[in-house]
């Protein structure tokens, strides 16, 4: 019976790399083990076939953006526990390979107010997080809105024109009904609680709130406490 060695020494033994190209092919989804990827330079393996992918490159992964469809009764923290390869949204999973290092340093950009649903990004990508960080006034998100209760005369058109809250002014924003009881909302850089705010200056209250894009970016058919992966043509 073979001693069980690691299997980037077993890459090294096989393809004659160095130790740092063998844990790039790895790291980068390049190796299977019997046929199955493996993405571990540590796993230990015996007398099982180690192949590397014809088309493999020794070179660090780039950095990925991964869009959640947020659960509301998840914090940031657990949602980014929940991310993995089980949650990857079936329809988004052909043709990737989510590797164990996808979930390794991400850094959560324009955390979801408290409560609320919908696209949440988790991003490993600095140009990104500072995208999201320093242009986010500038950037819109959309919202579907759950409401409850009676619109006031013309509502739609306060909330467009700028409505005011117990005597306080509230931004101009873009409004619609999507629907009976879901309205639409676009603004830039909303603060916490600003969306009920809006409702309720139009006679509403809030069931609950979904965002669905941020800037050119939009969630698409996730379902609730799935992910999928940012594709390179989608900015924010």
């Amino acid at each position: 019976m073979s001693e069980p060695i690691r299997l980037s020494k077993r890459l090294i033994e096989q393809v004659g790399c160095s130790r740092r190209e063998a844990e790039l092919f790895i790291e980068g989804g390049w190796v299977s083990v019997d046929g199955v990827v493996i993405d571990e330079p540590q796993f230990k393996v015996t007398t099982q076939q180690v192949t590397l992918d014809p088309d493999a490159k020794a070179s660090a992964p780039e950095p990925i953006t991964l869009l959640l469809h947020h659960d509301p009764q998840l914090s940031i923290e657990q949602a980014l526990q929940s991310l993995g390869a089980q949650t990857l949204a079936q329809e988004h999973s052909y043709g990737k390979r989510a590797l164990k290092g996808h979930f390794l340093r991400l850094s959560c950009g324009a955390p979801l107010e408290a409560g609320a649903s919908g696209l949440q990004v988790f991003t490993q990508d600095w140009k990104i997080l500072r995208k999201l960080t320093d242009d986010m006034a500038k950037i819109e998100q959309e919202y579907v809105v759950e409401v409850s209760g009676d619109m006031t005369e013309h509502g739609l058109n306060r909330l467009t024109h700028g409505a005011t809250y117990k005597g306080r002014p509230l931004p101009a924003v873009k409004a619609s009904w999507q629907n009976e009881t879901r309205l639409r909302f676009a603004l830039k850089n909303p603060t916490p609680g600003l969306l009920g705010q809006l409702c309720a200056s139009v006679g509403l209250s809030v069931v609950s709130v979904r965002r669905i894009r941020i800037g050119g970016v939009s969630m698409g058919k996730l379902p609730m406490g799935q992910w999928r992966y940012m594709t390179a043509k989608e900015k924010f």
